[in-house]
């Protein structure tokens, strides 16, 4: 399942995205926001990262202004790797080589296709695990818990 939020800005992509992963039979949460009304995207980044990192939900597609916010409030989340993109070779590479859960992107930034085009890249990329791609990941985490490398 695929948990998705955004903010005021994003409303219309979001509902494209949805579109996207009924076409692919995937099954999503929508976290919100459901309205123009300006709001918080911490408040549906979070929602969304949350449900992820708890197994809710496989992985995330949160969408802002530029993404970067809402990647901002998401990555504070225990447990995500977020990436926020523009184009389909960083998507594929944060999927393939870091294994990210949570993608980003922004409305304002990138029109329907190209938003389309990443998220199913990302969404159809496997993960290449072991070796230097789980060490790395491994070292992400030590830093997240605290650890000094």
């Amino acid at each position: 399942m695929i948990a998705l939020a955004c903010d005021h800005t994003g409303l219309e992509l979001k509902e494209e995205i949805k579109s996207l992963l009924d076409e692919m039979h995937l099954e999503y949460k929508d976290f919100g926001t459901n309205t123009h009304e300006s709001c918080d995207y911490p408040i549906y980044g979070s929602r969304a990262a949350r449900a992820v990192v708890s197994g809710e939900c496989d992985r995330g597609i949160l969408i802002c202004g530029t993404g970067v916010g809402i990647g901002i409030a998401a990555s504070k989340v225990k447990g995500t790797r977020v990436c926020t993109c523009s184009d389909v070779y960083t998507a594929t590479l944060s999927k393939r080589h870091n294994n990210s859960n949570i993608l980003t992107f922004g409305a304002r930034v990138i029109g329907v296709d190209l938003a389309k085009m990443i998220a199913r890249a990302w969404l159809e990329e496997p993960f290449e695990g072991g070796g230097r791609h789980q060490r790395r990941i491994d070292l992400i985490t030590a830093i997240e818990n605290g650890e000094v490398l």
